[in-house]
């Protein structure tokens, strides 16, 4: 049985959007506020249209050189202390309007240090209002002639919008009107709260050019608060304990069919008039988290949020209903932001509560300052860097509006005393820097293909069909018996009836007879009336019972509904409980997601730290090996050169030393030689003797001090027996290697090689140009004299295209002294004399000198050819 593979779940894919390839940088807009009464120095100064420039205060260094350091920003339009809310409002926020109108997104906040005027910006006071009551007297200015009806348009749970007929929409204000215990939202007739009063003039009214009248239009308002990282409902109406109040629900972002993110569970106020909208406005501006601190009295503790959304569809093809398709339904908002103020609790006096909301209010800010530097470095540098929203509600909940889903700008209000110096220009960095993000340009909703100027000519149709009736006897709403007397008049109209003779049989019979054509209608019309009456009263007879079997089943239906009630609260119940199970859950589950990115951070961090170890590891293990190489080639290099010095030096010194030494023998000898002949000249001859006793050698009559090195035993020169005459001679050519230390012993033989090239350094361009190699080297045999040696070799080229000697040979050269019996006794004398030559004859230094000896290296043999010198007689 071949079991079947489990298919996996389709992933949801995502709507298709309208890709703009158009895109606009934030607006960032600069306002300074006026300087207080009680501040004397200034910091801000305004240069130009677009340009403010901050200086240093007094005490205040920047550079080191203790010069005060002046820094210029731009933004897109700076507003000085002297411009009205009016010429703010008509160069920031009325775009924002326009395009909200006209079905796009957009999205306004104010940003600043602690009291620099963001709330005066966006709210007001009374005759100086704000952007947000501005923007809602435009919004109904206008739309309010093209308004639908309240309750045409219901929104939904899931951040939607549905379309609702009249019957429906009348129901569903019965409905909340008597069920719900909420009272009714306050009317634009009702007396207003004097704080919020006469916020705008009527001659600063605003109204939008290009309104499409064939659609009908319906504001919601919706106000919420960010208050340590938590949204709360501010427009929620909970039920006041005064003995065990209820701390408010908050709530949770959630993400729609479109992906955009929306408040789930917040409520969303239809509101007919801006009177009304700032009313409801004012009202959960009440409960927004103030709190007074060292640098503003009334200093918002939370961010609010005030979301503006106009729903709109077009009419049907006649012009006088709202189509009833929900895809023709187009949602536009506009989200006003009140951000609080960064602030330091070393300068505010913060304790408790307030440095708690102070850490989370810089830490939003800090947040969105990331996300901005992320968004800017992915567009400048083509990185695709994931931008942390989740890390704030803030930004969380306007992430579509970054990623293209309606136009973004940006207020920084600035108070130009020095003590905000510090604060101000982190404000300024970070404007400076939003700048440069840019945002995708918002495409422009689709058009419906019904004709356009629908209303108007509906209108203007009902106008006409109003006065055709007027004209013709009233309207048509009467009731049924004045349109029966209605229609009675417009009989056929009776005959001319005057009688002018007693015989006339004309006239009366045709007004009979018109008569009875009258009569003979209004009866008929008379049944007709009867038999219509007759069949209502029938009908109603017959509703009547279906009205009470209905009212049965409805009391049988009642029943049920109760129990169907009981298990909706019991569900209530469990799904409030899961609620709060999943929000807990949430809870644990960002927790844990922040707990896990702080350890992929330390773990990205320690990873690379051991990987910048480990690499410096390798990079010092392979300088130590390469150090490591070098000393011990510099070491071995000096060692060698060393040892070949210390051997010259010594080879020198023995020679030197040994040249002195036979140079005191030789004078020993002649002085013994002329003390002796002295003796003997006085003397007669002495009888001849048989033996002539030995005389001792050099070695034997110097002193024990002089002798540079123990007497020698006699050893025969090594010759290779049956080896042949050495190839110096021959055709090869050779490479004479002579050292500079050699030196030069004064002997008639020599030897000379032929076609040799001589060197005193062995080098590769000499050995590549011969096959064989000599090595003339000097060395101190063990008798005390000189004997030099010729190595010689064969040069043989080798793998890697060099050249390398292997030694075959060796002959050795030595030069010795004879013994001259007339002046010196031989070593052998006193001894018997068996004929033999023995080595003491050969340790006279005239007989060494007498005699030479060639032979070959390594042989046993004499010497090949033996040299014997005349001796000098001397005179008696």
């Amino acid at each position: 049985m071949i079991r079947q593979a489990k298919g996996k779940t389709p992933r949801r894919p995502p709507p298709k959007k309208p890709h703009s390839n158009q895109k606009d940088p934030v607006g960032v807009y600069c306002r300074v506020r006026p300087l207080g009464a009680e501040d004397n120095e200034c910091c801000i100064e305004v240069i130009s249209s677009s340009t403010i420039q901050l200086h240093a205060p007094e005490g205040f260094k920047t550079n080191r050189n203790g010069e005060y350091k002046e820094t210029q920003y731009s933004f897109k339009k700076v507003f000085g202390v002297s411009v009205s809310q009016k010429e703010l409002f008509e160069h920031v926020a009325k775009p924002l309007v326009d395009d909200l109108i006209h079905g796009k997104n957009g999205l306004l906040f104010t940003y600043g240090v602690t009291g620099s005027g963001k709330t005066f910006t966006m709210t007001g006071s009374p005759g100086h209002g704000g952007l947000l009551p501005r923007s809602l007297d435009m919004i109904f200015n206008s739309i309010g002639t093209y308004q639908a009806k309240r309750y045409i348009f219901k929104t939904d749970d899931k951040n939607g919008m549905e379309v609702q007929n009249e019957v429906d929409a009348l129901l569903e204000r019965q409905r909340r009107e008597n069920n719900l215990p909420v009272p009714k939202t306050p009317s634009s007739r009702q007396k207003l709260d004097p704080e919020i009063a006469d916020m705008i003039k009527p001659e600063e009214a605003y109204k939008a050019v290009g309104v499409d009248e064939d659609s009908s239009y319906s504001v919601f308002v919706s106000y919420i608060e960010i208050y340590n990282n938590y949204i709360y409902d501010l427009l929620e109406e909970t039920q006041e304990d005064a003995i065990k109040p209820k701390p408010p629900q908050s709530k949770i972002l959630r993400e729609d069919q479109n992906h955009n993110m929306y408040v789930a569970g917040c409520m969303e106020i239809e509101v007919k008039s801006a009177e009304e909208a700032f009313q409801v406005f004012w009202r959960g501006q009440k409960k927004r988290k103030v709190a007074n601190t060292c640098l503003n009295r009334e200093s918002s503790r939370s961010h609010s949020v005030l979301i503006i959304k106009l729903a709109q569809a077009p009419l049907d093809a006649d012009g006088d209903k709202i189509l009833q398709d929900k895809n023709q339904v187009t949602v536009s908002q506009l989200c006003l932001v009140d951000l609080a103020g960064s602030e330091r609790t070393g300068r505010t006096g913060a304790e408790g509560t307030r440095i708690r909301e102070a850490g989370n209010i810089n830490q939003s800010l800090l947040n969105l300052r990331t996300c901005i530097e992320i968004l800017r470095e992915n567009q400048m540098c083509g990185t695709n860097r994931m931008v942390p929203y989740r890390d704030s509600k803030v930004t969380h909940l306007f992430k579509n509006y970054f990623d293209g889903e309606g136009k973004v700008k940006m207020i920084v209000c600035v108070n130009p005393k020095a003590d905000d110096y510090e604060e101000t220009l982190l404000v300024m960095r970070f404007a400076e820097m939003t700048q440069e993000v840019e945002v995708a340009r918002p495409v422009d909703r689709p058009i419906c293909g019904f004709t356009p100027g629908r209303r108007h000519r509906n209108q203007a149709f009902k106008e006409e069909l109003s006065r055709k009736l007027e004209e013709r006897g009233g309207p048509v709403d009467r009731d049924v018996p004045s349109v029966i007397s209605h229609l009675v008049l417009n009989l056929p109209p009776l005959p001319s009836s005057e009688l002018t003779d007693p015989h006339d049989d004309i006239t009366l019979p045709r007004l009979i007879e018109a008569l009875q054509n009258r009569h003979r209608i209004r009866q008929m019309m008379i049944d007709e009336y009867s038999k219509a009456a007759h069949t209502m009263k029938s009908m109603l007879q017959e509703l009547d019972c279906n009205l009470n079997s209905n009212n049965n089943f409805i009391h049988e239906q009642n029943g049920k509904l109760a129990e169907k009630d009981k298990i909706i609260q019991n569900n209530k119940a469990e799904i409030e409980r899961l609620d709060k199970k999943t929000k807990m859950q949430e809870h644990k589950i960002d927790i844990l997601q922040k707990t896990a990115k702080i350890y992929e951070d330390d773990k990205r961090s320690l990873q690379q730290e051991l990987e910048t170890r480990e690499q410096r590891l390798q990079r010092e293990l392979s300088d130590k090996r390469r150090m490591e190489q070098r000393m011990h080639g510099v070491v071995t290099d000096t060692q060698l050169k060393w040892e070949k010095e210390c051997d010259r030096r010594v080879n020198a010194k023995q020679l030197e030393m040994q040249n002195k030494l036979w140079v005191k023998d030789e004078k020993l000898k002649q002085l013994k030689a002329i003390v002796t002949e002295s003796k003997t000249s006085g003397r007669p001859d002495p009888p001849q003797r048989q033996t002539q006793p030995k005389r001792p050698s050099r070695e034997e009559r110097l002193p024990a001090k002089r002798s540079a090195s123990p007497s020698p035993l006699p050893t025969a020169t090594p010759v290779r027996p049956l080896h042949r005459r050495s190839r110096s001679a021959g055709g090869e050519k050779w490479v004479d290697h002579k050292p500079s230390s050699s030196m030069d012993l004064g002997t008639v033989l020599q030897p000379v090689i032929p076609n040799a090239i001589q060197v005193s350094a062995p080098s590769e361009k000499a050995l590549s140009k011969c096959d064989r190699y000599v090595l003339t080297h000097q060395e101190v045999a063990s008798d005390g004299e000189i004997q030099t040696k010729l190595i010689k070799g064969e040069v043989i080229k080798t793998r890697g295209g060099g050249q390398a000697v292997q030694f075959t040979d060796i002959e050795t050269l030595k030069q010795e002294l004879t013994t001259v019996p007339s002046r010196k006794r031989k070593s052998s004398e006193g001894k018997p004399s068996n004929g033999d030559q023995t080595d003491g004859a050969w340790t006279d230094v005239e007989t060494r000198c007498s005699v030479a000896m060639e032979m070959r290296a390594g042989s046993n043999m004499g010497p090949g050819y033996e040299h014997h010198g005349i001796t000098k007689r001397r005179k008696p």
